[in-house]
């Protein structure tokens, strides 16, 4: 069996070729070819999580295995530790080990640059996005190599955060703009003044307060800063506790039939942001419905909210990158 470390890990994980993966399992799973439970998540002492992610098609079996220890930053170790394993379905002879959270950061990413081919009103549009990690940093390569975005602004609660990926960004060959927010509040409030120049929007935080402006904020109207034609990919909240996008957006988004989720397995459990705001599951469109559809059919004739798309992560985004990853090998 192989093992890839971080770095060839990504070299076989390109984004756009990711995400046309990512929509042949789509394909698949619509048709009964692929299939993936519900996420195992296990209490750990450290405190900790222990998650088991697996999936299978006619060839492969995989599963993922991750651990996360917030407390492990200040012990000098990293907070989310991880890999796949890729068996033979045939046979169960182990193929390939992938490290756990680059698969995990670039799958994520390359389901988000799915979405926005599939439902941004503007994919060429600019891009905002909320936070400075690891998340933040895959999708920003993501919407660069896979939509071509060359302008971002980028809000994180520190000035030093939002610097570093905004460098990052112009190595790319990006205009990058960073702005500090301090707490959620205060991240919402520069979001607010970015969101009328942009149509791209990423929120990548844990955060349990949300990061964007709500539909009336401090007396002002909505239209000052939300448009129908915004794509909003919120990744970042993973717990009922945590919620990046206000409830009344998403509200909004679900009356409009505006309101996607890259999976409907694990929603009720994970989906702080829909939960906190009372949707009822029959008003969110999985994107698995949105594969090879036809754009035009999938929004409104005159449209009155910005498309809402909600990720929670699924073994079978991990699928498509093992697929890939055994497509590949190793540049020269």
């Amino acid at each position: 069996m192989q093992t890839l470390d971080a770095a060839s890990t990504a070299a076989r994980l390109p984004y756009s070729a990711l995400a046309d993966a990512i929509a042949q399992v789509l394909r698949d799973a619509r048709a009964g070819r692929a299939l993936a439970p519900a996420r195992l998540v296990m209490p750990i002492p450290g405190p900790g999580s222990l998650l088991l992610m697996p999936a299978s098609n006619d060839d492969i079996t995989i599963t993922k295995m991750i651990t996360v220890h917030p407390a492990n930053p200040g012990r000098g170790l990293p907070a989310i530790q991880g890999e796949v394993v890729v068996m033979d379905a045939q046979t169960g002879v182990r193929r390939l080990a992938l490290d756990g959270p680059t698969v995990t950061a670039h799958r994520t990413a390359a389901v988000s640059l799915l979405a926005a081919r599939l439902l941004a009103p503007k994919p060429g549009g600019d891009l905002l996005l909320i936070g400075a990690g690891a998340q933040a940093r895959a999708h920003l390569e993501a919407f660069r190599f896979g939509l071509g975005t060359r302008r971002v602004t980028i809000v994180a609660r520190t000035a030093a955060s939002a610097g570093q990926l905004a460098a990052h960004a112009q190595a790319l060959g990006m205009d990058a703009t960073p702005l500090a927010g301090g707490d959620a509040a205060g991240v919402a409030e520069a979001a607010r003044t970015v969101l009328p120049h942009v149509a791209l929007v990423i929120t990548a935080t844990p955060s349990a307060q949300p990061v964007l402006p709500d539909l009336a904020q401090a007396g002002k109207a909505a239209g000052e800063f939300w448009r129908p034609d915004h794509f909003v990919a919120a990744i970042g909240a993973f717990r009922p506790d945590m919620a990046e996008l206000p409830p009344r957006l998403c509200v909004q988004a679900a009356a409009a039939d505006r309101l996607y989720a890259d999976t409907l397995v694990d929603l009720e459990a994970e989906a702080g942001d829909l939960l906190q705001a009372g949707i009822p599951w029959s008003r969110v469109r999985p994107l698995q419905q949105c594969v090879d559809i036809a754009p035009d059919t999938l929004t409104q004739a005159t449209p009155v909210s910005p498309v809402l798309f909600k990720s929670v992560g699924s073994a079978l985004w991990d699928l498509a990158a093992c697929e890939l990853a055994l497509s590949k090998r190793d540049p020269v």
